[in-house]
């Protein structure tokens, strides 16, 4: 089991769940991961969003939004 939580919103416009899902995966691959609307619509008709143990972690592409969450995986 996993210390990790890492939510993400299924309902976001710049996050496609086919390819961004396996991407949150391997951040943490026992982690389980919660998918559902965060109520971070702001943020959310933006930038691709990721909330990871405790922060909103915000970027322009599924990939830098991945590798901005990296430093937050205990």
């Amino acid at each position: 089991m996993s210390n990790n939580d890492i939510r993400i919103c299924d309902k976001c416009r710049h996050i496609k769940m086919k390819s961004f899902l396996p991407k949150v995966k391997k951040l943490d691959p026992n982690a389980e991961i919660k998918i559902g609307c965060k109520s971070y619509c702001g943020h959310c008709t933006k930038r691709v969003f990721i909330y990871i143990n405790g922060r909103y972690v915000t970027a322009p592409t599924e990939d830098e939004a991945i590798e901005k969450a990296k430093p937050f995986v205990k």
